[in-house]
C-alpha cells in the first residue's frame, strides 16, 4: 500500500529528506554491527500483567524474534499489503511484531488496550484487517475472547498462545520467509502503520503512514531531544501513536538505542525504571514533572544521574516546573508537540530559553525570516488561516488554524474524501487554533482546539490557557476546565479539579481569586467548580473534554 503520489516521492526524495531505510533493515544493521548490545527490555511486571515472561533482548535476539514471527504471520497467510489490527500494550512481542510486519510488507494498525468492542467494530470496519492480534489477557481484561465475540468473521490471534508461543528463539520455515522477501522487497515508501486520531473532537480516522514519514517525525524528535547512538531509552508511552512510534521506535532503529518499556503508567515503577535500566531519555507525563517538581523530597529519593534531559508534552507545560527542574535539579526540559498525521513541533532550552516560552511556545517552523536552524525548519512549512475565511493570518495575538507540511505529514486519511483536510496548496489543516506570539514574534502559542473554545456571550475563551495556570494551584493532582450552557450567555466556563490525596477541594471563590492573582482575566474566570475523582483522559493522557463537559452536565455544581 503507498499513498504519497510519485510526484511527492520525487521531491521529498531529491531534497534529501525521503530515503530508502526501512524499520526491519535498520535493526538488521544494529544486528550486523553489535548483535550483543542491548535492544529491548520488558517492564518487571509484564507477567502480573499478561501471564507472558519478561524479556532483555539484544539486537541480535530482536532480528531473529522479529523472523520468527514473520515466518509464523506467513504461515498463517499474511503477506505484503495485508492490514493487522494490533491490541497490544507495551511488551517486547509488540516491539517484534513491528519489524515483522516491516519485513513481510503489511501493515500495523496499533490501537489502545483499553478499547472495548464498540471500537473494534468501528476499527475492523475501516481497516478491513486480514487478522486481530492481540493477548489472552491484560489485567482483568480476556482481550482476545472479547476481539473474537466482537468480530466473528475475523481471525484473533493471541501472542503468547497463538503466535511466539514459546517466545523468543523458536525455529522456524527460514526459507519459506526469504522465498516470500525476494518477492516482495520493502521500499521506504510503502505504507508500514495506519494509527488512528485521538477522537478528542470526533470518530477516529485512520492514518496511513510509511516508513519515510515516521523516520522524517523520528530526526525531529532526536535534534529536539539530542538522542544519542547505542543509548537507552525509557518509552512510557503506548506503542500506538506519534509520542512512541516516531519519538522510540524509530529513534531506537535508527541509533542503535536500547529500548526499555513502560506500560500502563505506573509513577513508582517508572520512576524506579529510570534508574534501575540508567535511563539516559524519557518522555515523562506534566503531572508527573509537576509531583517532582512540587516534592524536592521525593526527587531527592531518586538518582537522576544517567538522566541527560526529560521530555514532555500532549498539554501546555507548567512554567514553574521548568524553572525548578532545571534551575534546582538541572535537568533539561523539551516540550513536543505532535500528532499521528505528522505534526512535529517542539520547544527545546535553545530555541525558548525561558520558561514560560517553553511552556507554550514553539518555533514557527518554515516560516520565512526565522532565526530557526536545522532540517525540521528546512523542510517543514507552517501557516495560521483563519478558521472560516481561509485567509492567512500573520499579526500576532489572532487565533488561527494551525497548517502545515513538510516529510513528516501524512497524504491524506484512510477511505476518507480528503475534503476539508488539507489547504488548496497542499498544507494538512490541523484542527488545532494557534496565535502568533512572543518578542520577537517568532512563536506560535496553542490555544486550543477548533472545537474546544469556550464564547462566552461572544467573548472567546481558550481552556486550555486557563487549564496552564490551574496545574500550579497547590494541593491539585489535575485541573482542567470545559463549557457548560447558560442561557443569556451561550457558554460559560467550569472548572474541573481533582484534589491531592487527603487534601480538601478549594471553593469556587478560592479559585478564582487564585486565577485573579495570576493574571487571568476576570471575563475567564470559572463561574462553576466541579470536583471529580478523575478527569477523563483519552489513552495517550489527553483530556477529553467532551466526555468532561458530560460530566458536569451530571455534577451538582459547587
Amino acid at each position: 500500500m503507498r499513498t504519497s503520489t510519485p510526484e511527492r516521492i520525487r521531491a521529498m526524495t531529491e531534497a534529501g529528506y525521503w530515503g530508502g531505510d526501512t524499520l526491519h533493515a535498520l535493526l538488521a544493521g544494529w544486528a550486523r554491527r553489535t548483535p550483543e548490545a542491548p535492544a529491548v527490555v520488558d517492564q518487571p511486571n509484564k507477567e502480573e500483567l499478561t501471564d507472558l515472561p519478561p524479556h532483555r533482548l539484544d539486537f541480535a535476539a530482536l532480528a531473529a524474534f522479529s523472523e520468527q514471527l514473520a515466518a509464523e504471520l506467513l504461515a498463517r497467510g499474511v503477506g505484503a499489503g495485508d492490514r493487522l489490527l494490533v491490541q497490544l500494550p507495551n511488551i517486547s512481542e509488540l516491539v517484534a511484531l513491528y519489524y515483522a510486519a516491516s519485513q513481510l510488507g503489511a501493515i500495523i494498525s496499533p490501537i489502545p488496550v483499553q478499547y472495548g468492542a464498540h471500537e473494534l467494530k468501528q476499527f475492523a470496519g475501516v481497516l478491513e484487517p486480514a487478522a486481530v492480534i492481540t493477548l489472552a489477557r491484560f489485567r482483568d481484561q480476556e482481550l482476545a475472547a472479547r476481539a473474537r465475540e466482537a468480530l466473528p468473521e475475523s481471525p484473533v490471534w493471541a501472542v503468547g498462545t497463538d503466535l511466539a508461543a514459546g517466545g523468543p528463539g523458536q525455529t522456524f520455515d527460514r526459507e519459506a520467509l526469504a522465498a516470500h522477501l525476494a518477492a516482495h522487497p520493502a521500499d521506504a515508501n510503502d505504507i508500514v502503520t495506519v494509527a488512528w486520531t485521538s477522537g478528542t473532537t470526533g470518530t477516529p480516522k485512520g492514518v496511513p503512514r510509511s516508513h519515510n514519514m515516521w523516520l522524517a517525525i523520528a530526526r525531529n524528535t532526536m535534534a529536539a531531544g539530542d538522542y544519542r547512538e547505542g543509548e537507552t531509552l525509557l518509552a512510557p508511552f503506548p506503542l500506538i501513536n506519534m509520542a512512541a512510534i516516531g519519538g522510540f521506535l524509530f529513534p531506537s532503529a535508527l541509533l542503535g538505542a536500547n529500548l526499555v518499556l513502560h506500560h500502563p503508567m505506573d509513577p513508582p515503577l517508572y520512576l524506579r525504571q529510570l534508574q534501575q535500566e540508567r535511563a539516559t531519555f524519557t518522555i515523562a507525563p506534566p503531572a508527573l514533572l509537576n509531583q517532582l517538581a512540587q516534592r524536592p523530597e521525593l526527587w531527592q529519593q531518586c538518582d537522576f544521574g544517567s538522566l541527560r534531559a526529560f521530555g514532555s508534552g500532549s498539554v501546555p507545560l507548567s512554567p514553574a516546573m521548568i524553572a525548578k527542574i532545571e534551575g534546582d535539579y538541572g535537568k533539561p526540559i523539551v516540550n513536543f508537540y505532535g500528532s499521528n498525521e505528522g505534526i512535529s513541533l517542539f520547544s527545546t532550552p535553545a530555541t525558548a530559553p525561558s520558561p514560560e516560552y517553553r511552556a507554550a511556545m514553539f518555533p514557527r517552523l518554515g516560516v520565512p525570516g526565522m532565526p530557526w536552524e536545522g532540517e525540521a525548519h528546512a523542510s517543514t512549512i507552517t501557516r495560521v488561516i483563519d478558521t472560516e475565511s481561509g485567509a492567512e493570518i500573520t499579526a500576532p495575538g489572532t487565533p488561527g488554524e494551525l497548517c502545515i507540511s513538510g516529510p513528516a505529514v501524512f497524504d491524506g486519511y484512510l477511505g476518507h474524501s480528503g475534503e476539508g483536510v488539507f489547504t488548496d496548496d497542499g498544507l494538512f489543516r490541523t484542527g488545532d487554533l494557534v496565535e502568533i506570539c512572543g518578542e520577537p514574534a517568532n512563536y506560535y502559542r496553542i490555544v486550543g482546539r477548533c472545537k474546544d473554545i469556550i464564547n462566552r456571550g461572544g467573548m472567546k475563551i481558550s481552556p486550555s490557557d486557563i487549564d496552564t495556570v490551574l496545574e500550579g494551584y497547590p494541593g491539585l493532582a489535575e485541573a482542567a476546565v470545559c463549557a457548560y450552557a447558560d442561557p443569556m450567555l451561550g457558554e460559560k466556563v467550569c472548572a474541573c479539579v481533582v484534589p491531592a490525596p487527603d487534601t480538601e477541594p478549594p471553593s469556587l471563590e478560592q479559585l478564582c481569586q487564585w486565577l485573579l492573582e495570576q493574571g487571568i482575566a476576570k471575563f475567564k474566570l470559572p463561574e462553576r467548580l466541579v470536583v471529580l475523582d478523575a478527569l477523563p483522559r483519552n489513552p495517550v493522557g489527553k483530556v477529553v473534554r467532551g466526555n468532561l463537559q458530560d460530566l458536569v452536565s451530571e455534577e451538582t455544581p459547587s
